[in-house]
């Protein structure tokens, strides 16, 4: 990384030179056959990337906003009821786009580092009867990672639609979409998926696409329409060219690659890698006396975390101080805790090293701003994480 410092915010993320590569390549024409097998590759292994066999995948020029445009535009209409299940900043996103969209928002929030109970979301679910039920599965703000396996079944014994916000979580969160009957699952590019921003990302299952086709009135957003969309998936899979809008070529080149490399790894060694590297940095940040957002470790994501540092410290000045050890991070974003948190993201290209450069980079990071520790403890106890070795 020389010349360089290390990005560790919660997306963009550092990307594969391979998938760099194809973005810097000529651009092509969107209709030559180099590229519908591209983009026809692509949207077969967002089936495979989203354990979705069934599904009908979406690729769309736009981020993370515009994939929950996407599923709140096409799955609601004017009067239908949506339980919204909020974490943080991102989850009340959500409800200000249904309400746009005329829908009757129900939100279940949780306190700032907190989740939502199952037994809640179930007693919420059976008191207003939504047609929609939407959990963001990782929100960036807080670092707090719902629990999703049991919400597809949960919303079908309802007559709801479930769509999960995956922006901070597809493939690097445990997610088997169809096994855990999930109806929508939509990200962005620049996060786990290990794309340059650009590209929203869905997968739909079936009783989507049926609650779609049912529409009594017609989608109120053009651009997200899934009526001019989904032909124009369909004829890319089948390696025919059509056309709505433009599609961001040198983005969807780059994400053919990332799925293939995705799939190379395979989806569960990669849960496990996130899930191994997360455990690593957050003993690291314990060690050196930091505190996270969510204070209980089955809430924590494994794609990012999220800290609070001691009263007195400035969020701004700490985040210049690691940026100039090498590192970058992000500085808070919920507006409760903004002035009193940093974020890291860990997620996707991310290795043992990064981990390790990123915690060494906060340590001094801390002794610049005031903050004595133990020189090396977060380094060190990351590092027996890692190698599976108990620090007590």
């Amino acid at each position: 990384m020389k010349g360089r410092s290390l990005l560790m915010i919660p997306g963009p993320i550092e990307f594969e030179p391979d998938v760099l590569s194809a973005l810097g390549e000529p651009t092509p024409s969107h209709l030559a056959p180099a590229f519908l097998d591209a983009f026809g590759g692509a949207l077969a292994s967002m089936r495979e990337a989203w354990l979705c066999p069934s599904g009908q995948p979406l690729v769309v020029a736009g981020s993370g906003p515009f994939a929950m445009e996407l599923a709140a535009a096409n799955l609601v209409e004017p009067g239908d009821r949506a339980l919204v299940v909020s974490t943080g900043v991102f989850g009340d996103r959500f409800v200000d786009l249904l309400g746009r969209h005329g829908a009757e928002v129900t939100a279940l929030s949780a306190d700032v580092g907190g989740g939502v109970d199952l037994n809640r979301i179930e007693d919420a679910a059976r008191k207003t009867k939504p047609r929609l039920l939407t959990v963001t599965h990782v929100d960036t703000s807080t670092g707090v990672r719902m629990p999703i396996a049991e919400i597809g079944a949960l919303a079908r014994r309802h007559g709801a639609i479930s769509v999960i916000d995956g922006v901070c979580s597809v493939a690097g969160e445990e997610i088997r979409q169809e096994a855990w009957q999930l109806d929508v699952v939509l990200t962005a590019s620049q996060k786990a998926i290990g794309v340059p921003p650009g590209l929203a990302l869905l997968v739909a299952g079936p009783r989507a696409l049926e609650r779609f086709e049912a529409r009594k009135q017609p989608v109120r957003s053009y651009y997200a329409d899934w009526s001019k969309w989904l032909p124009v998936m369909r004829a890319y899979e089948a390696r025919t060219p059509s056309y709505f809008g433009t599609p961001p070529v040198n983005l969807i080149c780059a994400l053919s690659v990332s799925l293939r490399q995705i799939l190379e790894e395979g989806m569960d060694v990669r849960f496990v890698r996130h899930e191994k590297l997360s455990r690593a940095f957050q003993a690291g940040v314990d060690a050196l006396g930091l505190c996270q957002v969510p204070a209980d470790s089955t809430w924590r994501a494994h794609t990012l975390t999220a800290c609070y540092l001691p009263d007195g410290i400035g969020v701004s000045p700490f985040v210049r101080a690691v940026g100039s050890a090498g590192v970058v991070i992000a500085g808070g974003l919920h507006p409760d805790i903004r002035e009193r948190t940093f974020r890291v993201g860990h997620m996707g290209a991310v290795r043992a090293g990064d981990i390790l450069a990123a915690l060494g980079a906060i340590e001094t990071g801390l002794r610049e701003v005031g903050m004595a520790s133990l020189p090396g403890a977060g380094v060190a106890a990351a590092a027996r994480t890692l190698a599976g070795i108990s620090g007590d």
